[in-house]
């Protein structure tokens, strides 16, 4: 069963765009977008994990799951009921990028 991958908003996907392009290495943008076209076939690839708090506001969206890539998270959501995951959000991963500080 196939979902549907797409960004949670067109404001969205340009953001993640310039995001992707800002990124020197070509390898590191292949396989981010490796991973974003391999959540189509398998969006949760992850048990959960009890140290994550929860959803995270970003763009006024709550992103419920993250996939690492290097220093890079692609955030987003998934819902089951229409087979589709909303992609939120690249970010590279430093102390705001999950809204907190250490």
């Amino acid at each position: 069963m196939n979902y549907k991958v797409v960004f949670a908003s067109p404001r969205i996907g340009k953001e993640f765009g310039r995001a992707l392009e800002a990124i020197p290495q070509k390898s590191v943008r292949d396989e981010i977008m490796y991973k974003v076209e391999e959540l189509a076939e398998n969006p949760k690839p992850f048990p959960p994990n009890p140290k994550l708090q929860g959803a995270i506001p970003i763009f006024g969206q709550l992103a419920q799951y993250r996939i690492k890539v290097g220093r890079y998270r692609i955030f987003y959501d998934v819902n089951d009921r229409t087979l589709t995951v909303y992609v939120i959000a690249l970010r590279i991963r430093d102390d705001k990028t999950y809204g907190r500080s250490r």
